[in-house]
This record gives C-alpha cells, structure tokens and sequence, in this order.
C-alpha cells in the first residue's frame, strides 16, 4: 500500500521516475519552457476547477491571473515577473493587478482575457474588439519551427529612413525603431538585442496590458508589432534563433491586431526566412505563400510580393529545385519594377535590388550555380555601401565561398581579409559563424597555398577576439527572460 502512494504520476500521465522531485516528466519540463514565450496552451478542463471558478465569478482580473498562476496544471507556481514578462510589465505592476482594486477598463480587461485565452462565455464583460480575439485565435495556425541549428544564411534588406516614421502619431515608438535600425546597420544586434528587448518591456508593455495606454490602441500594437519584429532579427544576428522564433510569433500576433496588413505579410516573410534558416524548408515555403494570400487582399505592394517570392524561392533552392526557384526570383526582379498602389506602411523595412541580389545569390550558391551565385554577389557588393557593414559582409562572406567553390582561394583570402578589417566592432553571431565556416574551407589549402597560410592566422586571431566579444555580451543576459512581447 505504501508503495502505490509513492507513485507519482506527471500531468500527462507518464509515472514519475523516483529521483525526479518535480511535478513533471522530462518532456513536459521541456515543454514548460516555452511558458518563456507566453502562456502554454491549456485544456478546457483548466477552467472548470473551483479556484478558477471563484477567481472568475470575482468579477477581478487580478485574482483570475492569481488564479491561473497557481493552477495545478502548470506543474509549479509560475511566479509574477514570468507572467508580467510576457506582456512586459514589471512585477511590481502585476502584483499591484492582482492585489489592487478591480480593472474596468474593458480594454484591459480584454487584453488580459486574450493573452491568457480565457473562454469567453465564463467573462463577467463584452470584449470591446472581438477581431483581436480572432487575431489571437489565427495563431493556432501557425506552423511550428522547432530550435535553433545554426547555418549560414541572412536576409539583407534596405533599411533607408522613412519621413512618416519620426512623426507617426506623435508617438516615438517610431523615432526609437528608426533609431536602432540605424544603429543596427553597423554594430549588429549582439550590441543591440538587449537594449530593444529593454525598450519593449518598459517603454511598450505598459502601454498595451499597463495603467499607461493612450490614444489609438491599434497604433500601439502596431508599434509593439514592428519593434518585436526587429528584435527577433536581433536575436536572430545575435545567434539567439529560439528567441527569434518566438519573437516572431509574438510580432505576428500583435500586428494582426492592429490590422497592418503589410506588417503582417512582413512578418510572415521574415518567420519564412528564419525557417529555411534551421532546416525547415517546406516551413519556408508555405510562411512565404501566407504572406502573398495576406496581400492579395489589398492593394498591390510590389516591393513585399518580391520579398515573399524571393523567401519562396530560397525554400525551393534549399529543396533543390533550380528551375522552380529561378522562375521566381525573375518575377520578384519584374515585381520590383513596379509601383505601389498605396502607401508603403511606415513600419515594413524596404526590400531593393540589393535584397533581391543577396536572396537570389543565396539561392544559386545552394543549387551550384557557381557563375551567376557570383554575379550577384559582386552586385551585393556593388550597391551596398560601407556604411552598411553588415549587408556588405554578407555579400562579400558569399562571394568568398563561390571562390573557394571555384578553386581560388587567394581572391577568396582577398576578399575575407576586407570583410575582416571592416567588421571589427560588429556584433554579429551570424558573421562569425560564418568565418568559422570560412576557416573550415580554407583549412585543406593551408599546405599547398602560400596566401592561404598567411591568412589564415589572421583569421584565427579575428575569431577568437570576436568569440570573447560576442560572450561578453551575452553572458550578463544569461538567465534573463530576454524574449520581450
């Protein structure tokens, strides 16, 4: 009889292991860890327990999150600056919700019912915006991309300032995303990751679930959209692909709600990006074709649809299909020839022939098409300035690999020994993933080339400066919940 109380049983219903002092199963505390992300997905029975119950006959949203924070299920208390970090308010804030007098404002109260996915026949209110529901809801869809593997690859595109940015509603959420793209150009998003997901939780957060949202809610979320975005490509260059991942997810969520149609084809091209990047091509693919059915909606964007045929075509060269992803890298070039039937939103990055070169390099380096991979890589180069440090790198990092593809590897030292000295004070995980890279192919030449040998130390010596670096910046954010809205 003893013996049976012993047995432990995880929520899943998988027996606990003896020396397992928690309340979940190896695969459950995985799971658990992309509560990081947001709230878990939760059965229908999690709502139906008499805590639940009485937190929301209540009538007070603070005692309904208090509720959910303790509830069984999760396997553990989930402490109040977890659930504060995911709309990215301070804990101080959640405790003051939970503990302070009742929320009226309905606009609140349906933020907090929609991130938390509570049903809506057990609300004591009437959601003011039933289309943010449904925005929510649509994330369900979504495909899942699971975590990081590193590989060579980014998408570089024109970031050139916009006038309606820096007067936008008066806001200054759009002044603070010019600012940090600008920034972003030349030191790369292992000096800036930290900075932006900073500004998302105290500038932001408060604003959309807080005490402090003002004016047209749609902008704010429009604006927490965008900002989100750009920090999932931070953490992206900053070797963080997981938190990319879910910074993307978020940016789409939000962005959906406030009904930017173009920032959500944006977004969706940039989840397409990111998949083909950890080996999810096929991922890639349907991101890509997601994005056009959001466009074709509206009126034409030609610079989004070239994006969006451009990552279809990457995920198609990633499946080895040279004739199928040709076909649409000449409709993106065609696409680009094209104007706009509105306004491009203030908030979408450009995408130039210069992005469409470094997209449509990538893709015939990966099928083998030495010749023309190179062309456009020299186009890259071309009509990326130096002042674009990072893009230029990229092209030149490419370029670099067809010569060494080619047989000549002292243009390919040539080349690298420029990308070395312009990129000296450039946070990039993903440049310097791609110099291990370089090291690799160059090693079997070390014997039998003279440059190749003189390189090489350099090289060596540039990587571990540039290793140190990138750990100094990421050691004091170990631990931190980094992952924004």
């Amino acid at each position: 009889m003893n013996a049976n109380r012993s047995v432990r049983y995880c929520r899943c219903g998988t027996q606990l292991a003896r020396d397992n002092p928690s309340l979940l199963c190896a695969t459950c505390q995985m799971q658990a860890r992309d509560l990081l992300a947001g709230p878990p997905e939760v059965p229908a029975a999690f709502w139906t327990t008499d805590q639940m119950r009485d937190a929301l006959e209540s009538w007070h949203m603070g005692q309904v999150i208090a509720a959910y924070r303790n509830h069984p299920y999760h396997g553990r208390v989930l402490p109040q600056a977890l659930v504060a970090g995911w709309v990215g308010i301070t804990q101080a804030q959640l405790s003051r919700i939970e503990n302070g007098p009742q929320l009226k404002d309905l606009d609140k109260l349906g933020q907090w019912a929609e991130l938390l996915g509570i049903p809506s026949d057990l609300l004591w209110f009437k959601r003011p915006d039933e289309r943010r529901r449904l925005a929510f809801m649509a994330m369900e869809s979504v495909t899942e991309v699971p975590a990081q593997r590193q590989r060579v690859g980014f998408s570089s595109f024109s970031l050139a300032p916009s006038k309606n940015l820096l007067t936008s509603n008066g806001n200054g959420h759009a002044a603070a995303m010019q600012s940090f793209r600008a920034a972003d150009r030349n030191v790369g998003g292992g000096h800036l990751y930290a900075t932006v997901v900073k500004y998302l939780h105290n500038e932001v957060g408060p604003q959309l679930f807080g005490d402090a949202q003002d004016g047209d809610g749609r902008f704010t979320f429009t604006a927490a959209a965008a900002l989100t975005e750009m920090a999932g490509w931070m953490a992206h260059d900053a070797g963080q692909d997981m938190a990319a991942w879910q910074h993307f997810n978020r940016s789409y969520q939000l962005a959906n709600i406030g009904s930017d149609r173009q920032l959500s084809a944006h977004i969706l091209a940039s989840m397409s990006h990111l998949a083909d990047h950890i080996g999810k091509p096929n991922d890639a693919i349907q991101f890509a074709q997601r994005g056009r059915e959001v466009l074709s909606g509206g009126p034409r964007q030609p610079e989004l649809e070239a994006r969006l045929l451009a990552m279809h075509a990457r995920g198609l060269a990633t499946l080895r299909q040279p004739k199928e992803s040709a076909q649409l890298l000449v409709q993106a070039e065609q696409m680009l020839t094209l104007s706009p039937a509105e306004e491009p939103s203030p908030w979408v990055s450009r995408f130039d022939e210069g992005s469409l070169a470094s997209e449509a390099a990538r893709c015939l380096r990966q099928v083998g098409d030495l010749r023309q991979a190179q062309l456009q890589a020299e186009r890259i180069i071309a009509l990326r300035p130096g002042d674009r440090t990072r893009s230029r790198a990229f092209g030149q990092l490419l370029l670099v690999t067809v010569f060494i593809a080619q047989g000549k590897p002292d243009e390919a030292c040539a080349v690298a020994q420029a990308v070395l000295d312009a990129t000296r004070q450039l946070g990039s995980y993903l440049v310097i993933q791609q110099l291990l890279d370089l090291k690799q192919l160059l090693e079997p030449h070390r014997a039998t080339n003279k440059t190749v040998a003189a390189f090489l130390p350099c090289l060596e010596e540039a990587l571990r400066e540039r290793l140190w670096l990138y750990q100094w910046l990421t050691k004091d954010r170990r631990g931190e919940n980094t992952y924004g809205l």
